[in-house]
């Protein structure tokens, strides 16, 4: 199911990368809802396509390799999920998830759900999505953006929203218990979704320079033919291949055995594609030149990506020091089991 969801994944975002911009694509959202890619792990019973995280895994890869502006990990890895453990109906439209440990939650009047205030910081893509699924402390909430004012409009680097969202003592309908599971789920979910969307942008440039290289002809041949240039796509080329290798085995590591259990393939995965992303944006400029930066250029669409995701979710350093626990704490005896997932 993975590769034919790949294909149809590649085909969905191929033909809306149009290098219109960076607002959310509301017409290449609407695809996504009707194929069934917007809630692709979420169970049917549920509302959604009830696939495994392999299969996120090959849509997500997709989505990256074209930049596609729509909240794929938001919506469906980290909201729909969230809300559906905690119990509660998941919205229809584009969703994101956050953490939030600074709002003020008092019982509503008549006691039908709750009154929330405060601000959630860095919401992704807060101004176009349609609800936010908030971990708070020991509640899950469902807020309605339309009761919340955009504080800021921030970005990242790849200038996807990054929003402040105000609740000024906004009436949310929708509490429910944290799952226990969820807080340890939460942070894996995000890294997870993060790495693979990294693995596939780190693939797009990589065959956007392979491109360029055979069409730009210098001193009468292609640059493809000059070793140096070779040379470099190269390691570009491994490096992504040891990204996909990485993500990929994370996500069988969680269909086979859960998040929670799959935590060490997972720091090893964000952790690998987020040291591949520096290596194949730099290579990939270098073969390209001084056009490659220029704003309505696809490469830089997935460079500042590579730039901006590497950090987000957890940055190398920090899931590199996850691998080193965990490394220190299997000991001798167990490094071996540990690296290969053998008992």
């Amino acid at each position: 199911m993975s590769s034919e969801l790949r294909e149809m994944a590649e085909s969905v975002f191929g033909d809306a990368w149009d290098g219109a911009g960076d607002a959310f694509d509301a017409e290449l959202w609407k695809t996504v809802e009707q194929t069934g890619l917007a809630r692709l792990t979420l169970p049917e019973e549920a509302g959604g396509s009830g696939g495994t995280v392999s299969d996120a895994a090959a849509v997500l890869s997709a989505a990256g390799q074209y930049a596609a502006r729509v909240p794929l990990v938001e919506t469906d890895l980290l909201a729909a999920w969230l809300l559906h453990a905690a119990g509660l109906e998941v919205p229809p439209g584009p969703l994101s998830a956050t953490v939030a440990g600074n709002l003020t939650i008092q019982p509503a009047a008549g006691g039908a759900g709750a009154e929330v205030s405060g601000t959630l910081r860095r919401v992704p893509w807060g101004r176009a999505v349609s609800a936010v699924a908030v971990l708070a402390g020991e509640q899950v909430l469902l807020v309605d953006t339309t009761g919340t004012v955009v504080e800021t409009e921030g970005t990242n680097l790849a200038e996807e929203p990054r929003d402040d969202l105000v609740a000024n003592e906004l009436t949310v309908r929708h509490v429910a218990d944290v799952p226990s599971v969820a807080l340890v789920e939460f942070p894996l979910r995000a890294a997870l979704g993060r790495a693979l969307l990294l693995a596939g942008a780190a693939r797009g440039a990589v065959a956007m320079a392979v491109r360029y290289a055979t069409e730009r002809v210098q001193f009468g041949r292609p640059i493809a033919k000059l070793q140096a240039v070779q040379q470099s796509l190269a390691l570009a080329g491994a490096e992504v291949a040891a990204a996909a290798a990485a993500t990929e085995a994370a996500a069988r590591e969680v269909d086979r055995h859960g998040f929670a259990e799959a935590s060490f393939a997972i720091a090893a995965a964000k952790a690998r594609a987020g040291e591949a992303a520096g290596q194949v944006a730099r290579i990939t400029h270098q073969v390209h030149g001084a056009i490659g930066f220029t704003r309505e250029h696809h490469l830089r669409q997935v460079t500042t990506r590579l730039w901006a995701w590497r950090d987000e979710d957890g940055s190398e350093a920090y899931w590199n020091d996850r691998v080193g626990a965990r490394a220190l704490e299997a000991g001798a005896d167990g490094l071996w089991p540990l690296l290969t997932g053998t008992p």
